[in-house]
């Protein structure tokens, strides 16, 4: 039990110390710290304070195993990488990698307590997102050409179009609205 008390002081002393991590790579509509950067900024600090990990394969599991180099004490976390899933434009391969990456990444900033992403889910803040638009068609079309200025301003950025007269339409009707 000592040798895991020596574990979580180090543990706890590399916590206050290891700066919040993002770099702003951004994916998927959200922005991250990718490996690299995560390993730059860990690593210095992990030795300062006698620590290590290793995160080994085992079947379609990651183990991530950090460790106190005085004392051994270990502690280990799991976590099962999917199989079923499909990236466009990769190949298997690319695909496993790929997630291996991912869950490494996440596996190692949950193990260790990093902030590697903007943390909307703690904060209680709204995450900007798109909204996704709406398809103009024909019979939207026309009843829009009969609407109010403030009507065609919320129809021109709810909408999306994919005949570009339209929208150049209501714009010119917009605008003509604009100028009375």
């Amino acid at each position: 039990m000592e040798t895991k008390i020596e574990l979580y002081k180090a543990l706890a002393a590399f916590q206050q110390e290891v700066p919040t991590i993002h770099k702003g790579t951004k994916g998927y509509g959200y922005s991250y710290a990718d490996l690299p950067t995560i390993l730059t900024t860990i690593n210095p600090l992990l030795k300062k304070h006698g620590l290590g990990f290793t995160q080994l394969l085992n079947g379609n599991c990651i183990n991530t195993v950090v460790f106190h180099c005085e004392s051994g004490a270990t502690i280990e976390s799991s976590v099962d990488v999917p199989d079923d899933v499909i990236l466009k434009g990769m190949n298997k391969f690319q695909v496993v990698g790929s997630a291996i990456t991912y869950y490494r990444r996440y596996s190692l900033s949950s193990i260790l307590g990093l902030v590697t992403d903007v943390d909307a889910d703690a904060t209680g803040a709204q995450v900007a997102t798109k909204p996704v638009k709406q398809l103009m068609t024909d019979d939207k079309f026309e009843k829009a050409k009969g609407c109010n200025l403030d009507q065609i301003n919320k129809v021109l950025s709810t909408f999306k179009f994919n005949k570009p007269q339209q929208r150049k339409e209501l714009e010119d009707i917009r605008d003509k609205l604009n100028k009375k």
